[in-house]
């Protein structure tokens, strides 16, 4: 028999703004060369062979001369995005050896899409990735430098920015050493976004008593509200000086908001949005 090496990676798919756990499991056999991908994935994961493979020789790796399989399990959800790269060129150097031990890497989740010399671009949804390392136990989270900031909010997980893959490499190292690498660390006071400037304000609206009720009754319950009226009535406008009413969000409903932003790929560096 053939002998088969195994290496298995924690990732996370974005669902909507929550992201699901997702292993990415890789095989290497003996015979005829090949890089195959399976587990419901879209383009951008197929194409990721040809760029997890580049990343790797030009980051001074060696591709394994075997049959290279990968898994995305579970294999009945959808799989889309770019940011499966990093796990993936992970797990085939684990299963190769690089990493030592392959099978202490169950504690490690990593998300990064790779570009051809290597470097971890940015990806979408940190936050909700963060927060599902958290729901799922995981201690450690390697993201894209970009990323990490966002990432690092939540509590119980430490963040670690990587940079490109022989970075990702060394960072997985280092946490398994008897002197782990500091994490990445942010005060949630500190970058909470405050934008209280508005060009318009609540108290400008003359007459619509009952709708100017009904828009305060909401927004000190914190409930919906929907305006209903004919074209020039002032929806618009009464929609528009509604957030100079609303109270600050607190912390937890500023991550719920932020996670929008977050897979919507609208946060950058920034903080939380409140």
């Amino acid at each position: 028999m053939p002998r088969r090496v195994h290496a298995s990676l924690r990732c996370a798919a974005l669902l909507g703004t929550s992201a699901l756990p997702i292993d990415v499991q890789v095989d290497l056999a003996l015979g005829l060369p090949g890089f195959f991908v399976v587990g419901l994935p879209d383009m951008a994961c197929v194409d990721a062979k040809v760029r997890c493979a580049t990343a790797i020789r030009n980051a001074g790796y060696e591709l394994p001369h075997k049959r290279i399989t990968v898994n995305l399990a579970p294999g009945d959800l959808r799989k889309e995005g770019a940011s499966f790269d990093l796990p993936i060129a992970l797990g085939i150097l684990g299963a190769n050896g690089d990493l030592g031990n392959a099978e202490h890497l169950t504690d490690i989740l990593s998300v990064g899409e790779l570009s051809l010399d290597g470097r971890v671009r940015p990806i979408r949804g940190a936050l909700p990735i963060a927060l599902r390392a958290r729901q799922s136990e995981v201690r450690h989270l390697l993201l894209p430098d970009e990323n990490a900031k966002e990432a690092a909010v939540v509590s119980d997980v430490k963040v670690y920015a990587v940079t490109d893959l022989r970075n990702a490499v060394e960072m997985i190292a280092a946490i398994r050493s008897e002197s782990p690498p500091e994490p990445v660390r942010v005060d949630p006071s500190e970058i909470l976004i405050h934008d209280d400037h508005y060009s318009v304000d609540f108290r400008e609206v003359r007459g619509q008593q009952a709708a100017k009720r009904a828009l305060e009754v909401a927004t000190a319950g914190g409930h919906n509200i929907l305006l209903i009226g004919p074209p020039g009535s002032g929806k618009t406008m009464l929609a528009k000086r509604l957030p100079t009413i609303l109270p600050p969000l607190e912390f937890e409903a500023a991550l719920e908001l932020t996670k929008i932003h977050s897979v919507a790929g609208l946060t950058g560096r920034a903080g939380l949005v409140t």
